[in-house]
């Protein structure tokens, strides 16, 4: 393809952002018609300390002063990072709906060798202290900001939850209590027993996530608060939740409590939780059942701030759940329905290899299974990942496919951090999941034409799928296969919302059937060029350098 001067790109993408600017401020009081869905959610999955240093002062905490591993140590982001570009608008010109950063809460103070040199919990699932924030992330103000922030554009925010461990034991991190966790045996997932009783890896001791035994909060924890002068303060607060609740202090109520209250406290809309199949199934109704209830106390407490009827929203990271398997996970000795254990939601690890296939094969499986087996529930789809070592698109040599296949597809889509703007996945001298944690590159959104011109086509389709939740939560209709196109349908109560999507089309003219989806005589918008065009026998005629044709009601 012949390149563009880069002056000349610039200024395309320049006039492009300020006409979508331009056009979000006045579709404004057009899409708050639109309901928001939570299974067409597009998801932007961002590391919290990879994304953007928003306070450089508080980059160093607890002596992390060791030479770590390459990308196996703080390097800055936080949540005023994350705020700063919710501020700027970054996530309403993708479409975003919906940001879930990694684990917040406080984390070993010390790091660990893994046998890839020295590594920090940068990724936040090494918790110390689940009641806390890390400094290194920032504070609970940075987070009640940053939620406020979110709500008010529209965006939904999503934590990451882990019950299933604490953090290695080190000089100064100390273990658990024995009746809290296990250090023995290590899982060889097996078997479901094996999968679940057991630690993950070598010094990452195992809750007791099974133990019916009441237990005592640990020495170190009891000692620690005191120190911050808030130990009458949490125990009261746990006096609370187990009257209220009448559950047995055990490990895991322990942690679905403080897990709970950041809901409470803060109003975030959803969890991610994280190695989900690794405790029994009823871990997570129990929890489910609190998220419930704490979201519902917050919108009681907070009226001025709901947003809308949804409920709580839950997300389960099962490894190597796929779509295909529909409402089950099969551990070859035993198999648990999540769905029915307090989960709106699974990561589906299967879409990645169903992105080698065609368009057609996937909008119409994922619409099937949607719509049929797993109606009232969704999958999150992605291509990349921080820790699938084997992405899509390892060289990010098809970003266009990638935006294209992930966030045309039925379910929620994940963005992870970079996609959008083909962030190196390949970093010399990183080992292991290193290599997929590398900082957010701005810089190439600042200077680089072809990252620019990758990002505008990320934030058309990004901006018309969070305009019609029939994109990711409709139902799937091929009209013709050559040239390729086909409908999206979807209806909630009194909204109704139909689209028509070509795609690999000519260049120049071209002429598309609309099927029974639009009336003769309709008015219609190429939401990708922003031409408009009429339905003359049920076919429009539109001419656009693009290959792509996204029609919408004008």
């Amino acid at each position: 393809m012949k390149k563009q001067p880069i002056l000349f790109l610039l200024s395309v993408m320049a006039f492009c952002i300020s006409c979508s600017s331009t056009k979000n401020s006045s579709e404004n009081k057009t899409t708050t018609k639109t309901p928001f869905v939570w299974e067409a959610a597009s998801v932007y999955f961002l590391m919290t300390d990879r994304f953007n240093n928003g306070d450089t002062s508080n980059d160093l905490n607890f002596d992390r002063n060791k030479t770590a591993g390459k990308l196996r140590g703080f390097e800055g982001g936080d949540i005023k990072g994350i705020s700063k570009k919710i501020d700027e608008g970054y996530f309403d010109k993708l479409g975003i709906n919906a940001i879930w950063f990694t684990p917040i809460v406080e984390q070993i103070h010390d790091a660990v060798d893994e046998g890839t040199g020295l590594s920090y919990a940068f990724h936040g699932y090494w918790t110390r202290d689940w009641t806390a924030l890390d400094p290194n992330f920032g504070t609970k103000e940075d987070l009640a900001a940053l939620v406020k922030k979110a709500h008010a554009h529209g965006i939904r925010i999503i934590l990451d939850g882990v019950i299933n461990h604490t953090g290695p034991v080190t000089n100064e991190d100390t273990i658990w209590p024995s009746d809290w966790v296990r250090t023995e045996p290590q899982c060889d997932y097996k078997t479901f027993e094996s999968t679940t009783t057991c630690t993950l890896v070598k010094n990452l001791p195992d809750i007791k996530t099974e133990s019916t035994q009441e237990v005592s909060l640990p020495p170190f924890l009891i000692k620690k608060w005191k120190k911050e002068g808030r130990y009458e303060k949490e125990v009261a607060s746990i006096d609370a939740f187990f009257e209220r609740t009448s559950y047995a202090r055990t490990p895991k109520n322990y942690i679905i409590k403080w897990l709970t209250d950041y809901i409470t406290e803060y109003g975030i809309d959803g969890y991610r939780a994280d190695t989900v199949k690794h405790t029994e199934a009823s871990v997570w109704a129990d929890f489910k059942t609190q998220c419930d209830y704490a979201f519902a106390d917050w919108k009681k407490n907070n009226p001025s701030q709901v947003l809308d009827n949804n409920s709580f929203y839950t997300i389960a990271e099962v490894y190597n759940y796929n779509i295909s398997a529909g409402k089950y996970f099969d551990f070859g000795d035993k198999k648990v329905n999540y769905y029915d254990n307090g989960f709106n939601n699974m990561i589906n690890f299967e879409f990645k290899w169903d992105a080698k296939k065609d368009y057609e094969f996937i909008f119409s499986k994922y619409s099937k299974i949607l719509n049929e087996e797993l109606k009232g529930s969704s999958i999150l789809n992605y291509l990349s990942s921080h820790d699938d070592g084997g992405p899509f698109d390892a060289a990010r040599t098809k970003n266009k496919e990638t935006a294209t296949k992930l966030l045309l597809s039925p379910g929620l889509a994940q963005v992870f951090y970079g996609d959008e703007s083909a962030r190196s996945l390949v970093i010399e001298g990183t080992e292991g999941d290193a290599t997929l944690r590398s900082f957010m590159n701005w810089e190439d959104l600042k200077s680089n034409a072809e990252t620019q011109k990758a990002l505008l086509h990320w934030q058309k389709l990004g901006q018309f799928r969070k305009n019609h939740p029939s994109i990711g939560a409709g139902v799937h209709q091929e009209i013709t296969a050559k040239p390729y196109t086909f409908s999206r349908t979807f209806s909630k109560g009194s909204f109704a919302d139909q689209v028509v999507i070509g795609l690999d089309l000519p260049i120049g003219k071209k002429e598309l059937s609309v099927g029974n989806i639009f009336a003769e005589g309709t008015k219609l918008k190429d939401a990708y060029s922003g031409k408009e065009t009429t339905v003359t026998n049920g076919k429009v005629t539109i001419e656009t350098s693009f290959d792509i044709v996204l029609l919408e009601k004008k």
